[in-house]
């Protein structure tokens, strides 16, 4: 009872005219941001982050969270009508949404992709809401070595269970912590790494390299390939929507076990672009029709679709509770949270419960007030996709420049902008991660401040990390994650391997 009287007392936060009307006009620009290539919920929640710098804490995230589940429902409808993923996580829709497209299905296919959407945010909000005060009972028992022994947790995590080479994972983090150390020690009061240039006695903006990092280098890297678009266009009729409707009760174990991925993916440092794959192949393997899977199946939409939104949605709880982000645009909130004076991690649910309440109940109503969204205006923005893209890129760089310059009012950081836009860029080229380059430098002053601390209070006791079952636990499971790929490969050669019988030969 306790949950749901918090919960009201969220919804009692929200439920004003202003923030009504901010949670609309999030999830139109979060579906346009969807449906433009080149473009992704993080890369949008960075360019229009300085937008609520006058805005409270609440009412901008508000905004920004509905902006990423507009980006969510909306890389669905590129995926289906044109099979160009407008987002990572929706390139699994596309093996059998484009094909039901092509038989003439394309309002089942984006019935059954929305509502799928919906269903798995829903249940990981669900979670979210009984989990939220487990976080908080913990609240009082951080201090300094906690703090770094959950940042370390979370470094790690990334390292050990990141899709990808654990080197490169390492190599970008490093580059984060470098950006990180640039300006004014804040122990010292000196400066670092700023070889002369005033402009830096500020270090790297966290929000100029986001904007840098995903909007200018995912537009290059479009340009590259020449984006071009078919002008087809959709609508979804009501009595598409309720046939649908109908149909997809069948598949409950599916959008059930796609929920359960998806939200271990978010939780995790996964994300929804591995949760998406991760469901559509349980899918195709544990479905009655998976030999038919590619061909237009409505079970292949609903599985990718349930689990990238949960684990979208699950990605928030670790950025909120520990300050652990699941997904790049997680991350892009954290440095949002910072900028508005809060302090991601469990305190945050004592100090500031009409914020974190405000959020959650804006989770329920801005996933209903996106499917309502995009149920209804999908040959809007289809007819979008028909603006060349020679046009839109302009128009996004343009976007971001401001959205850059608003940040200190200066032309420095425009430069500065287009130089991480280029790094981007290379990163993307070179199949080097971006999320934990961008996680360094938003926790990397917050590490190093968690751990000189400690070691005071320690007088350079490294034992301090494992002083009390808390503390200790934490740090013992980040080595965990950071040793398990080499831990896996050895269980993989020591396991003793299945034998094998050779055929019998034929008696004569």
């Amino acid at each position: 009872m306790t949950e749901l009287s918090a919960l009201f007392h969220g919804f009692s936060v929200i439920l004003t005219p202003m923030n009504l009307l901010l949670m609309f006009v999030g999830i139109t620009l979060g579906v346009l941001i969807g449906v433009l290539p080149g473009l992704g919920g993080a890369n949008g929640v960075a360019i229009l982050l300085p937008l609520t710098f006058s805005m409270s804490p609440t009412s901008a995230i508000i905004m920004l969270s509905c902006i990423y589940w507009g980006a969510l429902f909306g890389g669905a409808i590129t995926s289906v009508l044109f099979n160009i993923p407008g987002e990572p996580w929706s390139v699994a829709t596309t093996f059998d949404g484009y094909p039901m497209a092509q038989k003439g299905q394309a309002g089942a296919a984006l019935t059954a992709a929305f509502t799928s959407s919906f269903i798995g945010a829903f249940v990981a909000v669900v979670m979210i809401t009984f989990m939220a005060p487990l976080v908080a009972k913990f609240a009082l028992k951080f201090g300094p070595p906690e703090f770094f022994a959950v940042y370390l947790l979370t470094f790690c995590s990334f390292v050990g269970m990141g899709k990808g080479s654990p080197f490169k994972i390492l190599g970008s983090m490093a580059i984060g912590f470098a950006l990180a150390a640039v300006g004014m020690d804040t122990v010292t009061g000196q400066l670092r790494l700023t070889y002369g240039f005033e402009e830096l006695m500020r270090g790297f903006d966290f929000l100029i390299a986001v904007i840098g990092l995903f909007g200018i280098g995912e537009i290059l890297l479009s340009m590259e390939e020449g984006l071009a678009f078919s002008g087809k266009t959709a609508k979804i009729s009501a009595r598409v929507v309720l046939d649908t409707w109908k149909e997809l009760p069948k598949y409950w174990v599916t959008s059930i076990r796609s929920s359960v991925v998806g939200m271990w993916m978010g939780i995790t440092p996964g994300g929804a672009t591995p949760a998406s794959f991760m469901s559509y192949g349980l899918a195709k393997k544990m479905s009655r029709d998976g030999a038919k899977f590619g061909t237009g199946q409505i079970e292949g939409v609903v599985a990718p679709e349930t689990a990238a939104h949960a684990a979208g949605t699950a990605a928030l709880l670790p950025m909120l509770a520990l300050g652990i982000p699941g997904s790049p645009t997680a991350a892009v909130l954290l440095g949002g949270l910072l900028i508005w004076g809060l302090q991601p991690g469990p305190l945050l649910f004592v100090e500031q419960k009409d914020f974190v309440w405000g959020l959650i109940a804006s989770m329920y109503l801005g996933n209903l007030a996106g499917l309502i969204v995009v149920l209804t205006t999908v040959p809007l923005f289809a007819s979008i996709l028909r603006i060349p893209f020679s046009i839109i890129a302009p128009v996004i760089i343009v976007i971001c420049a401001i959205g850059a310059f608003t940040v200190h009012n200066a032309m420095f950081d425009i430069w500065l902008m287009l130089l991480f836009g280029v790094l981007g860029y290379v990163f993307k080229k070179l199949d080097y991660p971006l999320a934990p380059l961008v996680l360094a430098l938003v926790l990397g002053d917050k590490a190093e401040d968690a751990f000189r601390q400690s070691m005071l209070l320690s007088q350079g006791e490294l034992s301090i990390m494992v002083a009390n079952p808390l503390v200790g636990s934490i740090t013992g499971l980040a080595l965990l994650m950071l040793l398990w790929p080499l831990l896996s490969r050895i269980i993989a050669k020591v396991r003793p391997k299945p034998p094998t019988f050779a055929a019998e030969q034929p008696v004569d």
